[in-house]
């Protein structure tokens, strides 16, 4: 197998930051236990992660491959493996702030770097679509497995106990290990290095430029609001399980992970069907299986009653709900892959910085009303919202997929000499 070296870095770096960035939901509900904050407070955590990835994005990504994606990412980790250790000895909701803008600073890095290596690793489009799609689904693999982390740290029997934040401990471990498995990773960069007579100005300007394509314009409105929806229904599920399912809290930290689980499986089954079906078919059919699936999932919470001691007695709205994960799961790879390999190589970096802030937004935007929505009218209208972002994707990825048929049909004349 060409680049398996590389390959297997980006899927580790994936894997460490996939546990980080997602274990927010996780610690939203823990720090309304330990540091006393309400959900509109809490809900700001996912600012900090997000809002420090789309600056850093939108400082970085221009020139990104001056540093080189290598380099980038070496940076990225020793980061975040310095912001884990400092943790558990500065416990405290303000420390937990600045975990969070680390790690958003550092994923900055390492996204747009591993977006940019994928073009660079892969050959063609089907490829480059497939390989997407692996990388995401691994990056659901580590979510699920940071739940069970988490809650392996968790004391039930006292909800103040702050035993959990030893879990940076290991986290820091593995991040030490991704760092030195890709400075022993050879990477040519050659491709797609910037000549170092460009101003960085006309690097950015590059970027701006690239931002108001039509084209572009609506990819990034898709990127958005897909973002925002799995975001808030990610964030907030395990304050969900716990506050409106009334599950334990290892529990409900624990059953969250069937939505990365669902989500891994759909990102995976999507690298399968994308090289045979045509990506606008899949997702649109995804996006109404989503929507059937929140008319039905909702309603059972209402149903839940009793006393919940494990997976066994849990209420069955807790394992239908987070099935959503295998329907909106395909859209973010798919519609990321269909823009870069629409793109030539040169313009992979730019593009994936807007990726990237773009994504941030809506995660910050679809997280912070979600959990203003939750304190001000309870979980299942919180989550009912999610129809709404739904229905706005669709038309999107109706535009998106217009403009991308005229870009390809643009790209095939013009190669044939046509004026």
């Amino acid at each position: 197998m060409s680049h398996w070296k590389i390959k297997l870095s980006l899927f580790l770096n994936y894997f460490v930051f996939a546990i980080l960035l997602n274990s927010v939901g996780t610690v939203i509900l823990q720090v309304q236990s330990n540091y006393g904050v309400s959900e509109s407070a809490a809900s700001i955590l996912e600012a900090f992660k997000d809002l420090s990835i789309a600056a850093v994005s939108f400082l970085v990504a221009s020139y990104i491959a001056r540093i080189g994606y290598k380099n980038s990412m070496l940076i990225a980790l020793g980061l975040v493996t310095l912001a884990c250790l400092g943790m558990p000895s500065l416990g405290s909701f303000a420390m937990t702030k600045v975990l969070f803008a680390v790690t958003g600073t550092s994923f900055a890095l390492i996204k747009v770097s591993v977006y940019a290596t994928i073009g660079i690793i892969t050959e063609n489009k089907k490829e480059h679509a497939s390989f997407m799609n692996f990388i995401e689904s691994f990056f659901m693999i580590g979510i699920l497995t940071g739940y069970f982390i988490f809650s392996a740290f968790v004391d039930d029997q006292n909800p103040q106990s702050t035993t959990w934040l030893n879990v940076y401990y290991l986290l820091s471990g593995i991040s030490l290990v991704a760092f030195l498995l890709l400075l022993s990773t050879s990477l040519d960069e050659s491709s797609v290095k910037t000549e170092a007579s460009k101003p960085l100005l006309e690097d950015f300007a590059d970027m701006i430029k690239l931002a108001i394509k039509p084209l572009v314009l609506v990819f990034i409105m898709s990127a958005f609001t897909y973002v925002l929806i799995e975001q808030s229904i990610m964030s907030w599920l395990p304050t969900f399980n716990s506050k409106v399912l009334n599950l334990p809290t290892t529990l409900s930290i624990q059953m969250a992970s069937i939505l990365a689980a669902s989500t891994a499986l759909g990102r995976f089954s999507a690298g399968i069907a994308l090289r045979k079906i045509h990506w606008f078919l899949v997702l649109i059919i995804c996006l109404l299986a989503a929507s059937v699936l929140v008319l039905v999932a909702i309603p059972l919470a209402k149903n839940s009653g009793g006393q919940v001691t494990g997976w066994s007695d849990a209420p069955l709205g807790a394992f239908v709900f987070p099935l959503i994960g295998l329907f909106i799961a395909p859209i973010y790879p798919a519609i990321n892959s269909v823009i870069l390999s629409t793109l030539p190589p040169r313009q992979h970096g730019p593009m994936s910085g807007l990726i990237v802030i773009f994504s941030a937004l809506g995660g910050t935007t679809g997280s912070i009303i979600t959990g203003n929505i939750f304190e001000a009218y309870g979980g299942e209208t919180a989550f009912y919202f999610s129809l709404v972002p739904i229905g706005v994707l669709m038309v999107c990825l109706f535009f998106f997929n217009r403009l991308q048929k005229k870009s390809e049909a643009k790209i095939e004349f013009s190669s044939k000499g046509g004026h």
